[in-house]
């Protein structure tokens, strides 16, 4: 009895030896996350990589250690940011917008730390990858790439006789370069008259806004530029009282008060990161041969209040937009996603 129980004890003992190196040798991945800037496109992406690491942790049982900084505009700040993520050894950074991606580009040309960029609209022309296909160093990821031509379109599709369009970007923003490029030469094409306007900041954006209103544009065309995003609420109510229509590069812009905007769903564009990140950490797989992910920007989103405001018919623009889309949806406006969800 005494030999029975001593090996029963035994037993126990084996296997919670065995339980307890199983959870000490559980893999573990520290990922540094640094956004470009409060925005709720951008916010919507890192919430959607969040979420979509912790199901593949629950399924491949292994730990995601994530550390999530926001550098707010201010590059100092980001470069500092970056060095932390280093100094902390983590195994990889992920860079939220064409800024933030080209700042970890540079600071990992030599310890050559994996990076997967988010919502980089040209990374070939930003120098971040050598082509799409094939990156060609220690970075890859996903691109929110605008299709400019589409965008004019449904401008024109809501405005055959549109004469003067206002192109309103950041000159700075890298992110806004092509889509401008390709506006200028789409209205050039078509012998329609634009004028531009910019601004670095929230006050420079609303002096701009006040400016085009004046010179009385049909329409405003934005690109994915993150500083006019961040402008959107304090610039959407004299637009919609003016009666021009805001078209922009992305459904954020329009749930912040923007008439339209165009583009990929940001929020499986974040699964779709988590993704790649998992690639990397637990396959192996090299991010110079991982190609960029891109994705359909066939969606058009429609704030329903600013619609009304500028005096057009919902069903009757949405009927317009429609053969131009892959889907036209509606939104009101709010702060975040989270706000107009809840």
């Amino acid at each position: 009895m005494k030999k029975l129980t001593a090996l029963l004890i035994a037993l126990i003992l084996t296997l919670s030896l065995t339980a307890f190196a199983s959870a000490e040798e559980k893999p573990s991945y520290k990922i540094g996350i640094c956004n470009f800037v409060d925005d709720a496109s951008l916010n919507q992406i890192i919430a959607n990589i969040r979420a979509q690491l912790a199901a593949i942790e629950a399924e491949k049982g292994v730990t995601f250690e994530i550390e999530e900084q926001n550098c707010n505009i201010d590059f100092d700040l980001l470069n500092q940011i970056i060095a932390n993520f280093i100094a902390d050894d983590v195994d990889l950074m992920v860079g939220v917008a064409t800024p933030v991606a080209m700042a970890m580009q540079g600071a990992t040309e030599e310890n050559k730390i994996p990076v997967v960029f988010a919502a980089v609209s040209d990374p070939v022309g930003a120098g971040v990858v050598e082509s799409l296909e094939a990156p060609g160093a220690n970075i890859t990821g996903t691109s929110d790439y605008l299709d400019t031509n589409a965008v004019f379109n449904l401008i024109f599709a809501a405005d055959p006789d549109a004469d003067l369009i206002g192109l309103l970007y950041n000159s700075a923003e890298d992110a806004s370069a092509a889509p401008i490029a390709a506006a200028k030469e789409i209205l050039t094409a078509k012998g329609v008259a634009f004028k531009e306007y910019g601004g670095s900041n929230v006050g420079e954006v609303m002096a701009a806004a006040d400016a085009l209103i004046a010179d009385g544009v049909d329409a405003v065309f934005t690109p994915t530029d993150n500083t006019i995003m961040t402008a959107e609420l304090s610039i959407y109510e004299a637009l919609a009282d003016a009666g021009i229509p805001h078209y922009t590069g992305a459904d954020s812009f329009a749930l912040n008060g923007a008439f339209l905007g165009y583009g990929v769903d940001y929020a499986n564009l974040g699964v779709e990161t988590a993704n790649m990140i998992a690639q990397i950490l637990l396959d192996g797989i090299d991010p110079a041969v991982l190609p960029v992910m891109t994705f359909d920007n066939g969606t058009a989103t429609i704030n329903t209040e600013t619609c009304a405001a500028i005096g057009y018919n919902y069903d009757e623009i949405a009927a317009a937009f429609a053969p131009f889309c892959t889907s036209v949806q509606p939104i009101t406006t709010a702060d975040s996603f989270d706000d107009l969800n809840n």
